[in-house]
């Protein structure tokens, strides 16, 4: 179980630091400013700051974020009434803003804040020393920070480095990174797994081994023979091999093939074997396969392409026939395709962040509010229109996307326990 947990925390910490790096590396390329990047949920159990942004790893490793300038910014607003205590430079400007009584400025001064602007005029007034017969108001760096409530230091966020102040195509290119990043992750994992294996097969009807003394073996057959027809059956590939050679345990069936350009036939009777509770013909040949760098990157594209085709066919089953929370699966389940993907080594396990990184991307695209296939359709909305949605919807938008997630994801969550750990 330990072994699991540990894998578990690993499998999703990648795959939310490659997505949230996706956000994070367009949005500083664009001059946004990421206030927080965010491995985990919660509280906060390490933070450091550097280049603007804090960096901090949360104690809950269920997901992450980066949190943008101008993007939900409610949490850190200095309302009329609000002590804070105030650092200054040479100046007399502000440099940090401390709003949390969890941490202490030394030399500080008090302030109870009657109004505040970090975003244009960058200033904050209030009663110095609870000196309530003036207000003083103080000039704010541009590259001030606050420690809000919960102790986490963050650089303010000024109009000019908000995301909202970026260009259209930037901010697009922003939304869409993240699960840019996932698909990148997942075809690099599977082009690695194929570097894992010992040989690529080919699917090809070129024998590529023949065992000794088996079925085939007595036949005459050796490697390098191109199988051409199992009866009367036409042969084209290594599949088709298999699915000819299956049914015929015990039977005599004529082999034709292919030997330094002759034809020849041969008959022989395949093995009845129990394969997966069922009697299988078998006769001792093993798929061609290739060991050059080419084919190995080459098996790790096709094995992403039909990653996606999958997940893409599966989802559209979901629209056509109607899903049911079977069909979905949170943190639980992935728990539980971790262990069993723990159970088959380094490779399951590689197998495994492949397809949930492939489906996070995926999922991430669907034009739901407060995802981000949600986020970059009000993009392509704003193009068309040609000016910005109001704040007032786009807020609305993502918030009801936003309780339809909670929501559903606690239905899944319930669902997963029943499903794996209830019976």
């Amino acid at each position: 179980m330990i072994i699991t947990i540990i894998t578990f925390i690993i499998v999703f910490g990648i795959l939310v630091l490659v997505h949230e790096y996706g956000h994070y590396y367009f949005a500083k390329r664009a001059g946004i400013l990421v206030r927080e990047f965010s491995i985990g949920m919660g509280p906060k159990v390490w933070w450091r700051r550097s280049n603007g942004t804090t960096y901090t790893i949360r104690i809950l490793p269920l997901g992450g974020y980066v949190r943008l300038a101008g993007a939900d910014e409610d949490e850190d607003e200095l309302r009329p009434g609000t002590p804070v205590t105030l650092l200054t430079d040479v100046n007399g400007k502000v440099v940090t803003i401390n709003a949390s009584e969890k941490e202490t400025l030394l030399e500080g001064i008090p302030l109870r804040v009657v109004d505040s602007d970090l975003e244009d005029t960058l200033t904050i007034s209030g009663y110095e020393n609870d000196d309530e017969e003036t207000v003083k108001t103080y000039q704010v760096d541009h590259d001030a920070t606050i420690i809000e409530r919960d102790g986490t230091e963050v650089r303010i966020a000024p109009k000019d480095v908000q995301f909202q102040s970026a260009s259209l195509p930037a901010r697009m290119m922003t939304n869409v990174a993240g699960p840019l990043n996932n698909f990148i992750l997942s075809l690099v994992v599977f082009i690695i797994l194929g570097f894992t294996l010992p040989g690529i097969p080919t699917n090809s009807n070129t024998l590529g081994g023949v065992t000794r003394d088996s079925v085939a073996a007595k036949a005459g057959l050796v490697s390098g023979d191109k199988i051409t027809k199992v009866g009367s059956t036409k042969i084209n590939s290594w599949t088709d091999i298999s699915q000819a050679i299956s049914p015929k345990a015990g039977k005599k069936v004529t082999i034709t093939y292919q030997r330094d350009g002759k034809t020849h036939q041969t008959q022989l009777t395949p093995k009845a074997t129990k394969q997966g509770g069922q009697t299988v013909g078998m006769i001792g040949v093993r798929e061609q396969e290739k060991f050059d760098p080419a084919s190995r990157i080459t098996y790790g594209w096709h094995q992403f392409v039909t990653a996606g085709t999958l997940i893409f066919a599966v989802l559209g089953h979901m629209i056509t026939h109607g899903f049911s929370l079977n069909d979905l699966g949170g943190p639980v389940a992935i728990y539980a395709g971790t262990s069993q993907a723990t159970s088959l080594g380094l490779n399951g396990v590689l197998s495994f962040l492949a397809m949930l990184s492939i489906n996070l991307g995926i999922v991430n695209l669907i034009p739901i509010p407060a995802l981000d296939g949600g986020k970059l359709l009000l993009n392509i909305i704003e193009g068309i229109i040609r000016r910005p949605i109001p704040e007032k919807v786009e807020g609305i938008l993502n918030l009801a996307g936003f309780a339809l997630l909670m929501v559903l994801m606690i239905l899944v969550t319930y669902n997963d326990i029943q499903r794996y750990f209830i019976h």
